[in-house]
């Protein structure tokens, strides 16, 4: 009976620790050199919706009304094969608390897109996206900051109330990779 209480009191004592290895990816490497890290916050989000929006376009409403309900946007760009690794890792410790929506292979190139369900089929609470291999269709090095880099791997995640049949409008108008293949997903 002791054991089983100190298991359990263990268990208890490592809850946070775990949690805070898992949402913590993003803030270890927010600092790195070796990454671009992006962090786009609630209120740049609302302030892009109300940036001349057409009322009368159906299409442009439902997009804003899309970019309205995203509470946090974070991504990370990398070219370190040891901070892939680690993104893999953190990718695959989240994935058992997600559902994999999609998976896309080419060339060595893949392309996972992870959910958390929302309020309906249609909406997901957290979009996770995760690319690797890019570097292998990669013709030309992008430079960033001056410096020429090859992209190794981008992770993506999404957290608010995510419409999934608007979702893939964003990713493509912010150049995300992978992003085109969500359009593929509703056909």
């Amino acid at each position: 009976m002791k054991k089983r209480l100190i298991v359990f009191v263990m268990a208890v004592l490592l809850l946070p620790v775990v949690g805070m290895a898992q949402s913590s990816v993003f803030d270890k490497y927010s600092d790195s050199p070796d990454v671009t890290y992006v962090n786009i916050k609630p209120k740049m989000f609302q302030m892009i919706a109300k940036v001349g929006v057409d009322e009368s376009d159906p299409e442009a409403k439902a997009f804003m009304d899309m970019v309205k309900s995203i509470t946090s946007f974070k991504t990370i760009v990398t070219d370190s094969k040891a901070i892939s690794a680690d993104i893999t890792k953190w990718v695959r410790s989240r994935s058992g608390s997600l559902e994999e929506l999609m998976e896309v292979r080419d060339d060595g190139t893949e392309v996972k897109f992870y959910v958390k369900e929302g309020r309906d089929a249609d909406h997901v609470k957290e979009l996770l996206i995760f690319v690797t291999g890019i570097d292998k269709k990669m013709e030309e090095k992008v430079e960033i900051n001056g410096k020429e880099r090859k992209i190794e791997t981008v992770v993506v995640s999404m957290t608010g109330d995510i419409d999934l049949n608007e979702i893939s409008k964003l990713t493509n108008k912010m150049n995300i990779p992978g992003g085109q293949h969500l359009d593929k997903k509703k056909s």
